[in-house]
């Protein structure tokens, strides 16, 4: 595995990622993850488990940082996450024989990458193709309007608002949509359950959930496995990722 450090995407200070690169001169798929933290805290460094256990099966990660509150507001981070992805449509190839470009977050990030999923403005304005993305990964993330969001607008966090800022209001707004996979605790947040299984449901009353649509139901509280390592030392996150991406990219 080979780490690179400090690549900026943006002229913003936050605006930074690193690579984490397999040991192959073969095609290999490339994830874009964004980490958690509510929005207001969290860092993309300190993923080598996660980069470890995807790199082992040839798959690099580029783990992305993003303005948050209290200085950032809404959109600041969802613009951020798509001009990373930008930054990998067009770059990652330098690094080696990169092939098909996933996305994919926890909890926060989970929200961000649903956001450039369903709402296409953000890609479009970063000027990426939304076809460039062949899949993505949800992991726990809000569907409704973050609770972050509706704190920055004075309202109450646990109220449940679907509007622009929410992920399902967009859902149906598009004839298809690439694969993708959720994931979800059986104690996680509050309501974080429940919310999944209504984007799953809204998807498949679109009739996508068939054609795209994945989950992964696991047992324990909000995200503990995404710096959990299993019984052989595999990062938990990143098997599901792998999995995931082995199979929508048939290696």
């Amino acid at each position: 595995m080979k780490k690179i450090e400090n690549i900026s995407y943006g002229t913003l200070d936050e605006q930074v990622l690193e690579i984490f690169l397999p040991d192959t001169e073969e095609s290999f798929p490339v994830f874009v993850y964004f980490h958690g933290g509510g929005l207001d805290h969290g860092s993309y460094r300190g993923f080598e488990n996660l980069a470890k256990t995807l790199t082992k099966r040839g798959i690099a990660i580029v783990s992305a940082e993003y303005r948050k509150y209290p200085t950032a507001k809404y959109p600041d981070f969802i613009e951020d996450a798509a001009l990373a992805v930008k930054w990998t449509v067009d770059n990652i190839s330098s690094y080696g024989n990169a092939d098909k470009i996933y996305v994919g977050g926890s909890s926060a990030g989970g929200y961000l990458s649903m956001m450039l999923c369903f709402d296409v403005k953000y890609l479009e304005n970063a000027g990426v193709e939304y076809d460039a993305v062949a899949g993505y990964f949800h992991d726990a993330g809000q569907p409704t309007s973050h609770l972050n969001i509706l704190r920055e607008k004075g309202i109450d966090p646990r109220r449940i608002i679907v509007d622009e800022t929410a992920p399902l209001f967009h859902v149906g707004l598009r004839d298809n949509y690439p694969p993708m996979h959720f994931v979800v605790s059986d104690k996680d947040i509050v309501n974080r359950y429940e919310q999944t299984m209504l984007m799953i449901s809204t998807l498949s009353h679109f009739r996508f959930r068939n054609q795209t649509v994945s989950y992964t139901l696991m047992h324990g509280g909000h995200c503990e496995y995404v710096k959990t390592l299993d019984d052989n030392g595999e990062n938990v996150l990143g098997l599901m990722v792998a999995d995931f991406i082995k199979e929508k990219s048939n290696l």
